[in-house]
């Protein structure tokens, strides 16, 4: 069974080794140095350079569509036949906002909330990025469900990181 992990950037290394996996996303501040997994060939690591932000804000990368555009091509390539692993700096926000979206995006059966209770009871300090949500929520098409399936969690518990999770593409 396909399987989406999340970890912080201090246990990339350590996670990708454990799963196997054959997928990183990486989404954190442009400058940021982040040594790629040695299993994890160049063409099978996403770096997306944005900051976890909401709003504007000087020095910084706000989400974009197009962020979100690129994040869905590039786990619409995933064979998922190993598991892919998406990270920050913390694993708290970014990456929980991506495992989500890509969660959503590639079981378009499973119902958004569904998806975002089973984010919870992975994490208890998950709290998806909300300007990620949103954008993705458009450019999926899902007319606010996906926002509302993240609001309905609720902020996670505070961490200043967080713990490597599971998160199961399909019912399980």
């Amino acid at each position: 069974m396909p399987t989406l992990h999340v970890c912080p950037l201090s246990r990339l290394h350590d996670t990708v080794t454990e799963i196997r996996a054959s997928h990183v996303v990486t989404l954190i501040n442009v400058g940021s140095a982040v040594e790629r997994p040695p299993a994890i060939a160049p063409e099978r690591h996403l770096f997306l350079g944005v900051s976890d932000i909401v709003e504007p804000m000087d020095g910084h990368i706000l989400p974009a569509a197009e962020h979100i555009e690129r994040l869905l091509a590039f786990v619409g390539t995933w064979e998922r036949e190993s598991p892919l692993v998406f990270h920050c700096w913390a694993g708290i926000s970014r990456s929980t906002a991506a495992a989500f979206i890509s969660a959503c995006a590639l079981a378009p059966e499973r119902d958004e909330a569904e998806i975002a209770q089973a984010l919870r009871l992975a994490s208890p300090t998950a709290t998806p990025n909300a300007r990620f949500v949103a954008l993705a929520d458009d450019v999926l098409g899902r007319r606010g469900r996906m926002v509302e399936a993240v609001r309905g969690i609720g902020r996670g518990a505070e961490a200043m990181e967080g713990t490597p999770f599971m998160l199961q593409l399909s019912r399980g």
